[in-house]
Formats: structure tokens, sequence, C-alpha cells
């Protein structure tokens, strides 16, 4: 191992693993914004009303994230309508269009999580809501959703993970966030092991920093579960 490669290169890597947690950061928010109201919409009674983020839902959970990238970034450039659109300043920047496919793409995972959350809790819950006289409004926001977020914690915990390791290919559309600062690196360097295990640690160290933080927020948010 040259370890004095390592050193110098550790600054530029650092800076891609910066670029590469605000990508996951925001993205995660969006797509958390955008999966709760779909996944009321999905386990909603009313068929028409669960059907209709379906297309959506499939699509993004149904095609590979990179395929999704190639799409948003290379595929939109093909159309007038698009480049002529007021879209096309955010569309054309590689930054913008992997924080959309990475917001989508989690949201659409992150709705599914919740859906399967709503479903699963005790319907005595919500009787007893209904009895004391709440409105659906409240009963939502004070139980279902409370309710569901706590049930959720493991599984979406695990998706945000995902979405950390999924975001490594943000370099296939130019940006230089980790593993695109890695392979520029290697480019000049051709030190493909060391770039490649300092990487996979600044990961790795990533991930048990978030599963500590995670841990402690489960535990809290679970204190008084039963």
């Amino acid at each position: 191992m040259n370890w004095e490669e390592i050193f110098l290169a550790l600054p530029k890597l650092l800076d891609g693993a910066l670029l590469t947690l605000e990508l996951v950061i925001i993205s995660c928010i969006v797509g958390f914004v955008i999966a709760i109201p779909i996944a009321l919409m999905r386990s909603s009674q009313n068929w028409w009303i669960r059907n209709i983020p379906l297309i959506y839902t499939f699509f993004f959970r149904g095609t590979p994230l990179l395929v999704q990238l190639f799409l948003f970034y290379y595929g939109a450039a093909q159309f007038d309508a698009v480049r002529d659109s007021f879209l096309w300043p955010v569309l054309r920047e590689a930054y913008w269009c992997a924080l959309i496919v990475f917001a989508l793409n989690t949201g659409a995972y992150t709705a599914e999580i919740f859906r399967g959350a709503i479903q699963s809790i005790p319907h005595g819950e919500i009787e007893a809501g209904i009895a004391i006289g709440m409105t659906k409004t409240t009963l939502y926001r004070r139980i279902v959703i409370p309710r569901a977020l706590r049930i959720a914690m493991p599984s979406y915990g695990n998706e945000i993970i995902l979405m950390l390791k999924s975001s490594a290919l943000a370099y296939t559309i130019t940006l230089f966030d980790l593993t695109g600062m890695t392979r520029t690196i290697i480019a000049r360097n051709y030190l493909a092991i060391e770039m490649y295990f300092t990487a996979g640690v600044i990961y790795l160290l990533l991930t048990f920093l978030f599963i500590q933080v995670w841990m402690r927020l489960e535990k809290r948010m679970l204190r008084f579960q039963a």
C-alpha cells in the first residue's frame, strides 16, 4: 500500500465525500416529503386513489437507478421541447439531475415502506381515535402518521443506507462525488487498489456514523412502544 499517495489524495476524497453526503441528505429529505402523501394515497380504501401513484412507484422501483440517471441527464437533452423550456437550466446540470433522480427514487421506495407501516397499525388504535371524536385529519395527524413513522424506522434506516451506497452512481453523469473523485485520482496516479480501498473505508465510516445516530434516534422514538 502506498500510504503517502493515500494521504495526499485524502483531502480530495473528503471533498467528494461531502458532495456525496449533500446529495444523499437533500434527496432523502425531498424523498421523504414525496413519500408521505404517496403512502397515504397507496393505503387509501378508494381503489382509484390507491392506484394514482402506482405508475410512479412501479417505474422507479422497477428500473435500475443507473438507467433513471441516464434517462434524465442524457435523454432529456434529446427533446427540443425540454431544451426550450424553463426546466432546461436545471435539467442540463448534472448536480440537479442527480438530486431529482435520487429524490424520486428514494421517494418511491420510502412510500412503499410507509404504506406497509400504515397498513400494519393495529386497527384498535384507529377505532379508539374515532371513538373519542377525532376528525379524519386529526386522526392521521395524531395517530396514523406518528405511529407509521415509528413502525417504519428500521426499514427506513436501511433505505437511507442503500441510498448512500447507490449515490456512487452519480459519477456516471460527471459528478465528482466520492466515487467520481476516486476515479479521477486513479486516472492520474494509477493506484487503483489504494484509492478504492480508501474510498471504501470512507463509505464504511459514513455508514457506521449514520447507523450510530439512527440507532439513538430509533431508540428515542420507540421508547414508549410496547
